[in-house]
């Protein structure tokens, strides 16, 4: 069945998720996506330059949006910063609760596009844990934070505990239901940056 002209980019993006997430990226064959999306192999090209270009799309979606929901929050005035960390950890779960191959494509691929720096990913990683760290800056300056907080080290620990937690959720997943550790790590995550 191919796909209306308007809905194939988002069609081939979302058949690219299925496809990284079950092949994994370097076993994914664009032919494949282009079935799965219900397209021609060469309208992929149209709007993919490659494989690699797929990828970053769907991490650009990620980071974007995630970052684009922590900047909404943080602009509030109505949320604590107690409430806006929370945000910061509904926003990622909820993300992939809607979409759990996503979720997979996320923890077997991030470090790879990190580690090469592809693309725009690190810029927008780095501005979506910026975001965070604004968010416990602000709790620290309020006094709901520990003043004695690394905010170095509790911004890549908290988005990396977050990693290795949906990586033991793609292994198990009925062991780790993601709502399950969205709770936990709220509970955790709070219980480490409150003040005393």
């Amino acid at each position: 069945m191919r796909r209306k002209e308007g809905k194939k980019e988002q069609a081939i993006l979302d058949a690219a998720v299925r496809v990284f997430s079950e092949r994994g990226y370097h076993n994914a064959k664009i032919a494949t996506i282009a079935d799965r999306a219900g397209v021609a192999t060469g309208s992929v090209y149209l709007y993919y330059r490659n494989k690699e270009a797929l990828l970053l799309a769907i991490f650009d979606h990620i980071w974007g949006r995630l970052a684009t929901g922590l900047a909404a929050a943080i602009k509030r005035t109505d949320l604590t910063p107690v409430q806006k960390l929370e945000t910061a950890i509904d926003l990622m779960f909820e993300l992939f609760i809607l979409n759990p191959a996503l979720a997979t494509v996320f923890v077997n691929e991030q470090n790879f596009l990190i580690r090469n720096k592809k693309g725009s990913v690190m810029k927008q990683y780095d501005h979506y844990l910026d975001l965070a760290e604004e968010v416990i800056r602000e709790g620290v300056r309020k006094k709901f934070f520990d003043p004695s907080l690394d905010l170095k080290l509790i911004r890549h620990f908290i988005t990396g505990g977050l990693r290795s937690l949906l990586q033991q959720w793609t292994v198990q997943p009925s062991a780790f239901p993601l709502n399950r550790i969205r709770q936990h790590v709220k509970t955790f995550v709070k219980s480490g940056v409150l003040a005393r």
